[in-house]
């Protein structure tokens, strides 16, 4: 065991032989932490805390009451594997949430980005890819294997299936059931979501973006989309007239990746909306 001198922990709080506490942790009442965990400096767990497998935990992250971070994937093939759970610098945890480690048939990792807010009751499953400032709001469900991009926002009660890919700077609806990969800068909902446009909020807050480069941006995906045909069947086509435009090409940079699930279809009709709405591109 390694614990900084300059930690605070309550009486207790239950750490086994192994754990590293860095400098100026605080551990709270009756949180448990296990003999293969790795606290950063400045890490806080308020109270109630479970922290256990082979588990690293960011500088200044903050896990509130009743969360669990890095126990056993809920996965019947797992037999006790050395898999690993990793939490960014400054993410914060809310209560109750659940953060699965990774198998041996996934990545073998679960991973949260820095600056992350994982709200009350959201659960993230084994083998997961988080980026960097990503919200999930209260009570959403990531399946294993989930790969969500940086600065997405996934709002409350929303289920995302197994292997779907979310590209950064999406937004997914509250209470949506995700099926299908999601395009970076794109915008779902639905009880069966579907692309109902672009997350142009997002776009103009976190990016600066111009009204021009939005719209740049929405007719390419209307190439993909409003041809005959799938959008990977529209893809070559629609790089042939927009090509160039970086925020389209992180889109084709998307989709050129290898995936167990199609994009998400477009919504037929749904109307292209002025962006200062946030309704759409």
């Amino acid at each position: 065991m390694s614990i900084d001198p300059s930690a605070i922990i309550a009486p207790t709080a239950v750490i086994a032989p192994g754990a590293v506490i860095g400098a100026k942790c605080r551990i709270g009442p009756f949180c448990s932490i296990g003999p293969e965990v790795v606290l950063e400096e400045g890490v806080e767990l308020v109270s109630h805390v479970v922290v256990d497998g082979i588990t690293r935990i960011g500088v200044g992250a903050k896990i509130w009451p009743f969360a669990t971070v890095g126990l056993p994937p809920q996965d019947l093939k797992y037999r006790g594997e050395p898999t690993r759970t990793v939490i960014g610098a400054r993410t914060h945890i809310r209560e109750h949430a659940t953060i699965h480690r990774g198998s041996v048939g996934g990545h073998g990792v679960t991973t949260i980005g820095d600056d992350c807010l994982i709200m009350c009751v959201a659960h993230v499953g084994h083998d997961c890819q988080v980026g960097n400032q990503v919200i999930l709001v209260n009570n959403v469900m990531l399946a294993g294997h989930v790969e969500v991009g940086d600065c997405t926002m996934i709002a409350g009660g929303a289920a995302v299936q197994q292997f779907v890919r979310i590209g950064p700077y999406a937004m997914i609806a509250g209470m949506s059931g995700v099926e299908k990969n999601v395009i970076p800068y794109g915008r779902v909902k639905g009880y069966r979501a579907v692309l109902t446009g672009l997350n142009v909020i997002g776009m103009r807050r976190r990016l600066g973006l111009s009204k021009e480069q939005v719209m740049g941006l929405h007719a390419a995906v209307v190439d993909l989309y409003r041809r005959p045909g799938t959008p990977e069947e529209n893809l070559e086509a629609a790089i042939a007239t927009h090509g160039g435009n970086p925020l389209f090409d992180q889109v084709v940079e998307f989709m050129n990746v290898k995936s167990k699930h199609r994009l998400c279809s477009f919504r037929r009709g749904a109307a292209v909306k002025d962006e200062e709405s946030g309704d759409g591109a």
